[in-house]
């Protein structure tokens, strides 16, 4: 039986059940809202860069499910509710088995009441900042079978590791530890579209006062650096609104504040 979270764990916000309210779930309480709107009063565009990113994660596990990718990490993933990743996956691939990882109690233990009598998603707390932790959860061990290809997902999540050095080192443990042919799948709040309001600090003091993950940007070169010895799939990182598999790669063009850098690498 997973332990059930505290009272107090459920008044205080977090990224996790903020991102559910952006994208219009029901998966969150009165602290997570009223944080939301706190950050939505100052930046309203918010809720529609939550859309842009899960319609990436959507194209992106649909794009890797018809490159025969049947197993995937989900590293800060949130509620599994609106079009998630097992039931993206599945679409393609029925027997496809699907590890949520979270930091939020509360996300955990909902979506394992989400995931129930389903033997092939499982989901498990842990912490991004700790691969290694994640890596051997006896959970993650049972369900993912890492002598075939993983699909690893850090979609908006390296932006609560405000170290650059720090980001890219664990985004590299947990890259090494699947195997040839896995992809990993990243998206990452861009400092180019945020610095055109010049307002940024506002963003990361609300998430600082309301929340204990605190977030940060970062630039389109920062983000490439995260695919380091992977093979980036065309169209390169690009804004997640405008990326689609196989299109030619080209320098992308402003999309206003709010952007998101989006990429796919495939080990070799």
């Amino acid at each position: 039986m997973h332990e059930q979270p505290s009272s107090s764990a459920r008044k205080a916000a977090t990224a996790a059940r903020m991102y559910d309210y952006y994208l219009g779930g029901i998966h969150n309480f009165p602290a997570d809202r009223a944080a939301a709107d706190a950050v939505i009063a100052q930046f309203p565009f918010i809720p529609d860069a939550a859309r842009s990113n899960r319609a990436f994660v959507v194209n992106a596990v649909r794009h890797l499910a018809q490159s025969g990718v049947r197993q995937y990490l989900d590293v800060g993933s949130g509620i599994p509710t609106v079009d998630n990743v097992h039931s993206v996956v599945r679409q393609v691939h029925p027997d496809a088995r699907v590890v949520y990882v979270d930091i939020d109690p509360v996300a955990v233990a909902e979506s394992i009441e989400i995931l129930a009598g389903d033997d092939r998603a499982v989901a498990v707390r842990g912490d991004v900042r700790t691969p290694r932790a994640i890596l051997e959860h006896p959970d993650v061990r049972r369900t993912l079978d890492f002598g075939a290809p993983i699909g690893l997902l850090l979609a908006a999540v390296l932006h609560f590791i405000p170290d650059h050095g720090a980001a890219d080192a664990v985004t590299a443990e947990l890259v090494a530890a699947i195997p040839s042919g896995s992809y990993l799948v990243v998206s990452h709040s861009a400092t180019e579209s945020f610095s055109l309001i010049d307002q940024s600090t506002i963003t990361e003091n609300v998430y600082q006062r309301r929340t204990a993950t605190p977030g940060t940007v970062r630039t389109r070169e920062e983000v490439e650096r995260l695919f380091a010895g992977l093979d980036i799939l065309d169209p390169g990182v690009v804004w997640a609104q405008q990326w689609s598999p196989g299109a030619p790669a080209g320098h992308p063009q402003p999309v206003g504040p709010g952007g998101i850098w989006a990429g796919i690498g495939r080990k070799p």
